[in-house]
């Protein structure tokens, strides 16, 4: 790859990677019987869509440490998108979500499986837990099979297990703080540890240990990552509620139906007075119906949320962290080539509608 970024052209590289190996591994399951082709569909159908921006950062900290194109870090940086995809799946399976890039998800889909179950909406969120953890597994398969160096891929190991653990730690945040009292601190909590660290500052951190990169590159990689990491979490916390569901794939009601802690929330909370707080929480307690439809109070939380400016607010925290990870830039002593490709990561993940 040219020292010039070119996102189409990595991502593709990345989707075939993805494509092979997972189909290779979805067809090994269903070889074991029959009964088990729909969750060998779900696996592939994890890995069909996406930006491949965990990739990107996982790629861009590698050439940062000084190290050329390669097709074997490629596929271990791949590896971070089967994460992903796992997260995404257990992701909607708790929340109860009811779409992901415009499709059934994997819990919904695999109703189809068992329709002589007793409980089937049950059986199927079991086949979609058990989807999630082999796509996990998957994961670390990939990495270790990439064809980097075994001292290499030792100096990221510890990095890897951070990342499991940081991103479940976020979920677990999220599922305990849900329903509570909104508030942004603890909102930006969650958004640090289920989203930031694993799709910017690790995979960063991971493609520079695979490097062999110093300390210090490191360090940068971290105050870059974590504030554009909370940014995109920001951004899609606003697409969730304000975005067109045609662009963003996802129910628009998700976020509220489920009482999540998402920072749009909290500072709505915090800016209205007692009276929009008791009226908040009565839409709240009337939104949507779990089946991905919104319910008619919408609308109003919407115009609740506008009136005291929360999205301006939003739009300010997002920005403000942008700005903080493009000024850590013009400090990062790595090559010109990856100064740029990082810059156009971050407006690449800030700034989008999907």
């Amino acid at each position: 790859m040219a020292d010039v970024w070119d996102p189409a052209a990595f991502k593709a590289r990345v989707d075939e990677v993805l494509g092979r190996f997972v189909a290779r591994e979805a067809d090994a399951l269903a070889a074991v019987d029959p009964a088990l082709g729909p969750g060998a569909g779900e696996l592939e159908a994890a890995v069909a869509h996406g930006k491949r921006l965990r990739a990107a950062f996982c790629y861009w900290g590698w050439r940062g440490g000084g190290q050329p194109d390669s097709d074997a870090l490629v596929r271990a940086a791949a590896a971070v998108e089967l994460v992903h995809a796992a997260a995404v799946v257990h992701d909607d399976l708790i929340d109860g979500s009811p779409l992901r890039h415009g499709r059934p998800t994997a819990h919904r889909a695999l109703r189809s499986a068992v329709p002589g179950h007793p409980r089937p909406a049950g059986a199927a969120r079991s086949l979609a837990m058990l989807v999630g953890d082999l796509l996990m597994a998957l994961a670390g398969q990939l990495f270790v099979e990439s064809g980097l160096p075994a001292a290499y891929l030792g100096r990221a190991r510890p990095l890897w297990a951070a990342l499991a653990r940081e991103l479940i730690a976020g979920e677990c945040l999220e599922v305990l703080h849900t329903g509570g009292v909104p508030d942004t601190a603890v909102s930006l909590k969650v958004i640090r540890y289920k989203t930031a660290k694993y799709t910017v500052e690790q995979p960063l951190l991971i493609g520079g240990a695979l490097a062999g990169a110093a300390s210090r590159l490191g360090e940068g990689y971290s105050a870059y990552g974590l504030p554009l990491g909370e940014a995109f979490q920001l951004r899609d916390d606003l697409l969730g509620l304000f975005g067109d569901p045609a662009d963003t794939g996802k129910a628009g009601a998700d976020d509220l139906r489920g009482r999540r802690p998402t920072a749009l929330l909290a500072e709505a909370w915090r800016l209205t007075d007692a009276a929009g707080r008791a009226r908040l929480r009565a839409l709240l307690d009337g939104s949507g119906d779990g089946d991905g439809s919104e319910g008619g109070d919408l609308d109003e939380v919407r115009e609740l949320m506008r009136r005291v400016r929360a999205p301006e607010r939003v739009e300010a925290m997002i920005a403000a962290r942008v700005a903080e990870a493009l000024r850590v830039l013009d400090e990062l002593d790595a090559p010109p080539a990856t100064v740029a490709a990082l810059t156009s990561l971050a407006h690449a993940a800030s700034a989008r509608a999907s």
